[in-house]
């Protein structure tokens, strides 16, 4: 039988961040990005995509800094259509991307060849890079990053409900919410 109090516990057992500095460097890494006059690019697939919109909406209107995300209809099915679905988001980051923004990718299990591929093209484009992933501990995502938020779970829900609790409260930070 389902125990909302269980879960909920699990939840906040996985939204404890273990090391609060990494939190720190992505709320400046992103601070930083805007005071340079970079934007922030986000990308994901399924409720990843979701968090990547809501994200950058919110960087956008209540941090104040510049950001976009890859979910465009249009553009995910150009770009798949010419060059395959494993390199839409690396081309969409050359196409959209410099090297004073910034990506955020999210990667549930950390194992979406689209998401590493635009993660390893920001890299080539002299982007910082901070990834958010689930899943095995070595997963390929993870190591792709300057910074590497990673859940120590195999359940979508927890993984994707952690990711988002962590970027809306680096956008907190960033628009003065917690002291």
């Amino acid at each position: 039988m389902f125990s909302f109090d269980k879960y909920l516990k699990r939840l906040c057992f996985h939204i404890k961040l273990d090391d609060e500095n990494l939190f720190h460097q992505a709320s400046k890494a992103i601070q930083d990005t805007n005071k340079e006059g970079g934007k922030i690019i986000i990308a994901g697939n399924g409720g990843s995509a979701a968090i990547a919109s809501h994200v950058a909406v919110d960087l956008t209107k209540t941090a104040g800094v510049r950001a976009l995300n890859f979910n465009e209809a249009s553009l995910i099915t150009c770009l798949a259509n010419d060059y395959g679905y494993e390199q839409w988001v690396a081309r969409g980051i050359e196409f959209h991307g410099n090297k004073s923004d910034l990506a955020i990718m999210i990667s549930s299990s950390g194992m979406s060849k689209n998401i590493i591929n635009g993660s390893l093209s920001a890299r080539n484009l002299g982007m910082k890079v901070i990834t958010f992933s689930g899943f095995k501990a070595d997963n390929e995502l993870r190591g792709t990053g300057d910074m590497n938020f990673w859940v120590d779970s195999s359940n979508y829900n927890i993984v994707e409900t952690t990711h988002e609790a962590w970027l809306l409260a680096i956008i907190e930070k960033l628009a003065g919410h917690i002291l």
